[in-house]
């Protein structure tokens, strides 16, 4: 697999490679190439010599070529979502919603960008120009570097490529180097259904070198970056030396909160479907479990049931519930911290047991407030970690404790118990009775502390991808 420059599929500059696996059988599926900065300069270069063309492109006709290429997506669904799968050791049936995902965002980003209105208004609400007219319109940033995650890239595609695309950008996405080559694939359809030469382009490579190139360049207008809350920080960084944009979607620790009045088995299915989902690989998912004292040991009784339904096998199997992690050093980080904790005083009550990338479902009860998990520790992992309490105030107390501010579910059947929670969790969202990952992607929401940067949604995430300018008539009703 090759960058896409321009026009052309190349090597990088300097010849050198990095090889992909696959992290379920540690095949080598292929290599990419270890792109140099001169590489990226020549990205950027060409993408800026295009970008007005595309800009200059009515919305309707972009519109038109965004939905050639959701349908492209949708026509290959099967091949693409084992791909996927194959490089990623997400399950079959969880790359095949991912792809669904992908289309359905797609769909609504052209849809949203048709009806992305300005705002217009008479002067004489003021006094000093009672004459005038004035309104705003819409217009291209410019140039967007999109450093893709592992874990999401297709569903992320779609959030920050077709996104930007449909707002007259031109974008320069660089893949995670784990997980490279579907990514690819999704671009050269871009490319397939009708966006214009160098308008998107595909550079591979390290984040230190490749992504931070990226972020510095002056010629980029907004750099998007999902990953680790400290890697976020660094590409904020760079791009802000040049006033240029960020918008990050960066870690968290998600609380679920069972009170003394939830329902335990809509708990238990929510907590399952949560966390275990693409082994617990993404930010939004709950990682810390605060369950009542009262409901505590039914809670771990029947999640223990559930985990032993699920099916762990090879992810491009259509009968896998529950695949591998990225890779085997992922799973071994997710086994140490699994250890400390138990070192600690946690117990571990089922699973704990890796092989290569594999690591099973997990439950560790007597978590104290003061561990780690409690607060900042980001388990990427397939892990529920169980804080007991007793009092509600408790509970609010150690969500907030934590430096990240993503999400939080509550379950309880008392709708003023649930708002009271609400109000005093520092979060983005709140959601009740249900898990962390559900949420509408059309309503506008924002990572809060160090969570993220930029607000989510799709009309949130058009405004993200464009910029407002601002006409006044003067004197033109006198």
């Amino acid at each position: 697999m090759k960058n896409l420059i321009g026009n052309d599929w190349k090597d990088s500059s300097n010849l050198n490679v990095i090889e992909v696996f696959n992290p379920a059988t540690e095949g080598l599926l292929d290599t990419i190439p270890d792109s140099t900065v001169d590489d990226v300069v020549l990205s950027v270069n060409l993408a800026k010599s295009a970008q007005a063309r595309w800009e200059n492109t009515s919305l309707h006709e972009r519109g038109d070529i965004l939905i050639k290429f959701a349908n492209l997506v949708k026509e290959n669904k099967e091949d693409l979502a084992r791909m996927l799968s194959e490089e990623s050791g997400k399950a079959l049936k969880e790359s095949l919603e991912e792809i669904d995902s992908l289309y359905e965002l797609s769909l609504s980003f052209v849809e949203s960008a048709r009806h992305l209105y300005g705002v217009s208004m008479k002067g004489d609400i003021e006094s000093k120009d009672d004459q005038s007219i004035q309104f705003t319109t819409r217009e291209s940033l410019g140039i967007v570097g999109v450093i893709l995650p592992y874990n999401f890239k297709f569903d992320l595609l779609a959030k920050r490529v077709v996104s930007a695309l449909i707002m007259g950008n031109a974008v320069i996405v660089k893949p995670s180097k784990r997980t490279p080559l579907a990514v690819t694939k999704l671009v050269y359809m871009l490319r397939q259904a009708g966006v214009y030469e160098s308008v998107v382009q595909v550079i591979h490579g390290d984040g230190k070198t490749v992504g931070q190139a990226l972020a510095m360049h002056p010629d980029v207008n907004l750099v998007t970056f999902n990953g680790s809350t400290a890697n976020g920080i660094r590409v904020m960084g760079y791009s802000s030396k040049n006033l240029s944009k960020s918008l990050l979607s960066l870690g968290g620790n998600n609380a679920f909160i069972l009170c003394k009045d939830g329902d335990v088995d809509l708990a238990v299915e929510e907590a399952a479907r949560g966390r275990f989902y693409n082994c617990g690989q993404l930010n939004t998912c709950n990682k810390r479990f605060l369950i009542h004292t009262s409901l505590k040991e039914e809670f771990i009784n029947k999640l223990i049931r559930r985990i032993g339904s699920i099916k762990i096998g090879l992810p491009n199997d259509k009968d896998t519930d529950l695949g591998c992690l990225i890779d085997e050093k992922a799973a071994l980080k997710v086994e140490k911290q699994v250890n400390d904790m138990v070192a600690k005083g946690a117990k571990l009550v089922i699973g704990g047991g890796r092989s290569g990338s594999f690591y099973e479902p997990t439950i560790i009860s007597d978590v104290t407030r003061d561990m780690p998990v409690a607060s900042n520790l980001d388990i990427l992992g397939p892990v529920v970690p169980i804080i007991e309490f007793e009092s509600l105030n408790d509970a609010i107390d150690i969500v907030n404790q934590s430096a990240y501010g993503n999400a939080t579910s509550i379950f309880t059947r008392n709708t003023k118990i649930a708002m009271k929670v609400a109000s005093l969790i520092k979060n983005g969202k709140i959601i009740i009775n249900g898990s962390s990952v559900d949420c509408s992607y059309e309503i506008p929401s924002e990572g809060w502390k160090y969570s993220g940067v930029g607000r989510e949604g799709i009309i949130a995430t058009l405004e993200e991808m464009s910029r407002v300018k601002v006409i006044a008539l003067n004197d033109i009703l006198g």
